[in-house]
């Protein structure tokens, strides 16, 4: 359920608490009082797109942010630890906006994506809006309808992969066919170049190590002479050698380090250059020892410099990178092989075909099973709201050809009044019609919903009187097993709310500023009067609202 709603510097909001209930909460206030404030900031916390606008005048940032709790709810939970993102039982969603356009998003406090707001917030809510009934004028949404009705979104995106599966393997089969002999005179180009990088065999960092090796051999005398020469000077001449006079100069200061602390530590440092001197002179004659001129092994090795040269120029790159040539030039025939083998690659998209024809008919009869229950709950909903007459159906044509959503095509038919046929809504029913039908949809979409919070935001528009009591009743019932909120202005619906939230707007040092306050009884009352009288609110309406309220 949906917690707390915190919103800062948004709009004309400075600070906002909203702390949140279970069960059927209304909200209500006069227009422009600041009522899609509230579904904005919340909209924003679940992905919504806004720029620096958004920030109340004076203020440098905004912030909104709700706070869910999801114990309960296995599928967000599921989510949220896939990504590492779980805090005990919460989830706190959270924009900021900057004044210079700037946005970041949070998910329990860590930085996330609007597009992960999106796919959390589709596990935590569901916001119906005053202008979802022109979505009904659009073929696809009423297949969408459909399938979210019948819990039937995941075969369907899994029927969308396999067609697009199969359409990829069609193009690469049509590609295959359509380029056969371009593709194998490629092909025997890329194997005569793979041939002989093949042949040089040269493997990572191996160039790199013949040109020190070459570096060394080309230059064994001159090694030799100046590693004799150094020797002597270290340790094997007759002279005044490193050793020798390093070991003079310890055996004069050592007899005075204790009359002098200070020299300890430099007597400390003659002492670790003798060791170093003396362990480094056998180094440097084992090396000298193991230096061999080898014409022979000079002579390969210019020839596999050659080579890799030769080879470098011909593909442009430095010799050190023929490795990673042959190893894309190895990918590039292996791609070229497979798209080659025409057989497979019908065999490939036939199997892929008719895996999307399994998956197309599992949800073509699922649909098929579901429309008319999904029809039969709505027309229920619309004799309550005055429609005794209407009757609606969700005609299945088989299309054409199969598509990413199913071989079918979708559409609601709907007739209003008696002795008038089924046909398409845009063409049958008023903009009354419409919203009474929209508002039929979400009640029983809402009532098959997994989602446990769910907005109603002013979707009563255009309704009143009798209907709209009816209106408040089924939200009522909804809000016993769901956390439900409605934005109204009909007092009919605002009477039957288990709380009740109104939204003010007030004037302060110049400023205007948006708060929400949670109504006792009798706040309640005179809030319902208002809506049913006006301005003027007297005893006869405020009467009038305590019946509306004690039913």
């Amino acid at each position: 359920m949906l917690s707390l709603l915190k919103i800062s510097q948004f709009a004309i909001v400075e600070n906002l608490e909203l702390e949140c209930s279970r069960g059927f909460s209304v909200i209500t206030g006069e227009t422009g009082a600041g009522k899609s404030i509230l579904m904005d900031a919340l909209g924003l916390c679940l992905g919504d797109r806004a720029d620096g606008s958004v920030v109340r005048a004076g203020a440098e940032r905004a912030d909104v942010s709700a706070l869910f709790l999801v114990g309960h709810l296995p599928d967000a939970m599921a989510w949220l630890r896939e990504r590492e993102l779980d805090e005990d039982d919460e989830c706190t969603l959270r924009r900021t906006f900057s004044r210079d356009g700037r946005s970041r998003a949070y998910i329990n406090g860590r930085p996330a994506t609007l597009g992960d707001l999106r796919a959390i917030g589709e596990r935590l809510i569901d916001i119906h809006s005053q202008h979802e009934h022109q979505t009904l004028l659009r073929k696809d949404s009423h297949r969408q309808m459909l399938d979210s009705y019948a819990g039937l979104r995941a075969l369907a995106d899994s029927t969308s992969a396999a067609w697009r599966d199969w359409q990829q393997a069609s193009q690469r089969l049509a590609q295959a066919e359509q380029a056969g002999a371009d593709r194998s005179a490629r092909l025997e180009i890329v194997e005569h170049l793979l041939r002989e990088l093949e042949q040089l065999a040269l493997t990572p960092g191996e160039y790199e190590r013949i040109e020190q090796r070459h570096d060394t051999l080309a230059h064994v005398d001159s090694l030799q002479q100046a590693g004799a020469q150094a020797l002597m000077l270290l340790d094997e001449g007759d002279g005044d050698t490193a050793t020798r006079q390093l070991q003079r100069a310890l055996r004069l200061l050592e007899e005075h380090a204790h009359r002098a602390p200070a020299l300890s530590e430099t007597v400390e440092m003659l002492r670790s250059a003798l060791i170093q001197i003396e362990e480094a002179a056998p180094g440097l004659r084992h090396f000298l020892d193991t230096l061999e001129a080898d014409p022979g092994e000079l002579g390969r090795l210019e020839q596999r410099l050659g080579h890799c040269h030769q080879l470098a120029r011909k593909h442009r790159v430095a010799a050190a990178d023929l490795p990673a040539v042959l190893e894309a030039l190895s990918g590039e025939r292996e791609q070229l092989t497979d798209l080659a083998d025409l057989s497979r690659l019908a065999a490939q998209a036939a199997a892929l075909e008719q895996h999307y024809r399994t998956q197309a008919g599992d949800l073509r009869r699922a649909r098929t099973q579901a429309a008319e229950t999904f029809c039969s709950e709505i027309q229920t909903f619309l004799h309550g709201l005055g429609m005794g007459n209407a009757r609606l159906q969700l005609a299945m044509t088989a299309l054409d050809k199969p598509s990413s959503h199913g071989l079918d095509d979708i559409e609601f038919l709907f007739s209003a009044n008696p002795g008038q046929p089924l046909r398409p809504l845009g063409k049958v029913a008023s903009g009354g019609e419409l919203s009474r039908l929209s508002l039929a949809i979400q009640v029983v979409h809402a009532r098959h919903s997994p989602v446990p919070v769910m907005v109603f935001d002013e979707v009563d528009v255009g309704i009143g009187g009798g209907i709209a009591e009816v209106v408040g009743r089924l939200l009522r019932a909804l809000g016993e097993h769901a956390q439900v909120f409605s934005i109204t202005h009909q007092p009919q619906v605002a009477a039957r709310g288990h709380h009740h939230l109104r939204v003010e707007k007030r004037v302060r040092d110049g400023h205007t500023h948006s708060i929400v306050a949670s109504l006792s009884r009798a706040e309640r009352i005179e809030e319902i009067a208002r809506m049913s009288g006006g301005l003027t609110i007297t005893p006869e309406t405020l009467r009038h609202a305590e019946t509306l309220l004690a039913d």
